[in-house]
């Protein structure tokens, strides 16, 4: 009998990862970093399976949440194929080894602090390192949307874009066991309907047991169609009080879409083509993967590759990668837009610009996407007077802004539209990927619109199918 354990994304948003057991067989979907910090400690933990055993990994895309152990499963055995669409195998690579020198870096640090506080505990180690990372690309095969593919022997899977980010999928597999076929979706991270650059979500509509994702399960989006008009009058303000305008974003995804958006307010004269600057060596890189994979455009976005037109970029766009460019940002005269990682302030860039322009009255920090708790982000979102930055408190005198609409998550309409595209009533459906009582609400509000068994399912659960 095949079994589906929840070893990630259960009752908690990070940490995506499920085994399927069926035919004898072994596989993953997804094999995510759990980033809360109340379970960060599973990452270190060992995994609730034997990672020699498993013989494929398939991934719905290529955030940290979804793919950042994969180093650590082949550290411990993994010998198999991890399959994901084009886009996500190129991202996969970038995203992984800049998370194995993060885990590098830390660990250095770790080491540094106990020796400077006289603990002799000898080197830190980190969870895994470069060359960790690099064993685990090798073993990258990349699937097309849409075309049906022999996994393993009785596992065949069809990935369909999810519109989460470039190259995200929802991926359906068809089980064979004892000469019966049955069909599980995994929805992976969906994506919202209408978003620049990206294809809309594509449901699959037909499973016989579904696996959804819930991360705003709770809540409605701005309409996507305000986010120009409310990005235009941020800018406009900006230069008119003749400050900086920076923006912590994500380099993956969130920086595309915001430079897709000032591109054509630059274009509409909506807004003076002011110089723009995106202060992030990831970011380029993920830029560049962009470029390469029209295949996951939009029909708008692909009619402008096919014509020749740059869909991201512009003329006042510079990006910038080395240190040295990076720190002569500090002496542009006038205002500029600045768009730097990472996208809640944690680290990274985003840190010195903020130092530098959270004093300035004239200056705007405009916040796109979501702010953890306990964030840097978050207390500045929150309206903190003074905030600290490399050891020291720095006064907020910066205007603070927000843009809610630019999420790469479906909310819970999109979501419950996702569904609502099964054209017969599923066995079962699972709600994970949300806090626990995100999830338990929306698998509420899922049987109570649909009828539908449906079970919010904790760390570690196991089901039968």
């Amino acid at each position: 009998m095949a079994q589906l354990t929840f070893c990630g994304a259960a009752g908690s948003v990070t940490g995506s990862c499920y085994l399927l057991e069926v035919a004898g067989r072994k596989l993953l979907i997804d094999c995510g970093m759990f980033q809360e910090r109340a379970f960060q400690d599973r990452n270190w933990a060992p995994f609730p399976f034997d990672p020699r055993e498993i013989e494929a990994v398939l991934l719905t895309h290529s955030h940290i949440d979804h793919i950042g152990r994969l180093p650590l499963l082949a550290k411990q055995g993994f010998a198999g194929r991890i399959f994901g669409t084009e886009a996500t195998c190129d991202l996969a690579e970038l995203m992984l080894l800049d998370s194995a020198h993060i885990q590098e870096e830390d660990a250095r640090f770790k080491t540094k602090r106990h020796q400077r506080a006289g603990r002799d505990t000898g080197p830190t180690q980190p969870l895994y390192t470069v060359a960790d990372a690099e064993a685990a690309l090798g073993d990258l095969v990349a699937v097309r949307y849409h075309q049906r593919t022999e996994l393993l022997d009785g596992v065949c899977g069809t990935w369909n874009d999810a519109g989460h980010m470039l190259g995200s999928g929802s991926i359906k597999l068809e089980i064979t066991e004892n000469g019966q076929t049955r069909t599980i979706v995994f929805s992976g991270d969906v994506g919202v309907p209408d978003r620049v650059i990206l294809r809309d979500p594509e449901p699959f509509d037909d499973a016989d047991i579904v696996v959804c994702e819930s991360t705003y399960g709770d809540r409605v989006h701005e309409p996507s169609e305000e986010t120009a008009g409310k990005l235009r009058d941020v800018v406009l303000d900006t230069i008119r009080r003749g400050g900086n305008l920076v923006v912590p974003a994500f380099a993956v995804g969130r920086t595309q879409a915001l430079l897709y958006h000032l591109r054509e307010l630059v274009q509409s004269k909506q807004i003076p083509p002011i110089l723009t600057i995106v202060d992030s060596p990831m970011a380029v890189e993920a830029t560049k993967i962009t470029y390469d994979h029209p295949e996951c455009y939009d029909d708008e976005t692909r009619r402008l590759y096919d014509l020749g037109k740059d869909p991201i970029g512009y003329r006042s766009v510079q990006f910038c990668s080395s240190r040295e460019q990076s720190k002569a940002i500090n002496n542009i005269r006038g205002s500029a837009i600045i768009i730097s990682a990472s996208g809640m302030c944690t680290a990274g860039r985003i840190k010195h610009h903020l130092a530098q322009n959270l004093g300035r009255s004239e200056s705007t920090i405009l916040f796109a996407g979501y702010q953890a708790a306990h964030t840097l982000g978050r207390q500045l979102v929150e309206g903190a007077d003074q905030v600290r930055l490399f050891g020291e408190m720095h006064r907020v005198r910066a205007k603070i802004a927000k843009i809610n609409s630019l999420s790469g998550h479906a909310d819970r309409e999109g979501l419950m539209t996702w569904l609502g595209a099964l054209k017969r009533a599923p066995e079962h459906v699972y709600i994970t990927h949300g806090d626990a009582d995100v999830a338990q609400r929306f698998a509420g509000l899922v049987g109570e619109r649909h009828g539908w068994p449906v079970t919010a399912p904790g760390y570690g659960d196991v089901v039968d199918l």
